[in-house]
């Protein structure tokens, strides 16, 4: 891509390092200064989200909101999804009542890709995550939220650990750090839950958590998506012990290693509650960005 203003968001993947330096910088700006509350002033963002949501559907609301745009939140149960209306109707019933931005959730891959192809007006779609592919916005406030704290991101080591196979996270995270350059990228994961080498060529793939997170800089850890696997699941505490992040095993990362977790956490799964918890825990601070990169993606998308 080259690095114009962006008419979509579904995807960090092919994002040249630009671009992605200009909406992290932006979202920085919104946090340092605020931003103008009018500026998406008659504008309509729609959220479209057919899976749950906590974090991403309240952060992009407040987005939308504090930009000034008005706000609609699509309940999918109460839709004519139910009826048997197909995705691509439903899209064009909502276009034609003149919305400016659509942000979609949704569990099959491809599905945002596939609404901004057949989208008949200038609706801007904005992936708030699709299966197991791209989380897009999430990618760029976990960016956004190492760079704060380690700014020197060629030096940095990075450690993901997790449900690497169904983690929609993990494949944005990595397509940001990899592009702004961040030295060593390390994902971590029992076998079962480990991805094809070949989509991660710059990452080392490790079934030892111990020595993934020797020496490391940040930790980004992942639940396990129960939702997405069809085989038997792991056991909880025998996850806990080969794959939690407790104290000790923090103490084998560097000094001030940044703790963080893109939610929702299972507590005593992935990660015990002393760290998550503890004084190098950025977890709250990934939701605070939330709400600011995605205040700076709807301006690069709508504003004026």
């Amino acid at each position: 891509m080259t690095t114009e203003r962006l008419r979509h968001l579904t995807t960090l993947e092919g994002l040249d390092r630009a671009t992605l330096t200009r909406l992290l910088d932006r979202a920085e700006a919104i946090r340092r200064d605020g931003a103008p509350r009018d500026l998406l002033a008659g504008r309509t963002v729609l959220n479209l989200f057919f899976e749950h949501s906590t974090r991403t559907r309240t952060s992009f609301e407040l987005a939308a909101k504090r930009l000034g745009a008005d706000v609609v939140n699509f309940d999918v149960a109460l839709s004519s999804t139910h009826k048997g209306e197909s995705l691509l109707d439903t899209l064009h019933t909502l276009e034609a009542m003149r919305l400016d931005a659509l942000v979609v959730r949704h569990r099959e891959d491809g599905t945002p890709d596939l609404l901004a192809r057949h989208a008949r007006s200038a609706v801007a779609v904005v992936n708030a995550g699709d299966g197991r592919r791209a989380h897009p916005t999430q990618g760029l406030l976990d960016a956004l939220t190492i760079r704060q704290h380690r700014p020197d991101l060629d030096r940095l080591t990075v450690t993901i650990c997790g449900d690497i196979r169904h983690s929609r996270v993990a494949r944005s995270d990595v397509h940001a750090l990899a592009t702004l350059g961040v030295g060593e990228i390390r994902l971590c994961a029992p076998p079962a839950l480990q991805p094809q080498p070949a989509e991660f060529p710059r990452c080392r793939i490790f079934d030892d958590f111990d020595a993934a997170l020797a020496g490391a800089d940040v930790a980004i850890m992942l639940r396990i998506q129960k939702e997405r696997i069809a085989d038997a699941l792991p056991d909880d505490g025998a996850y806990f012990l080969r794959y939690g992040l407790d104290a000790r095993r923090l103490a084998l990362a560097r000094p001030g290693c940044l703790v963080m977790h893109p939610g929702p956490i299972n507590r005593g799964i992935e990660i015990a509650d002393e760290v998550a918890d503890g004084p190098q825990s950025r977890i709250l601070d990934q939701v605070a960005n939330g709400v600011f990169v995605r205040m700076a993606v709807l301006a690069e998308l709508l504003g004026r």
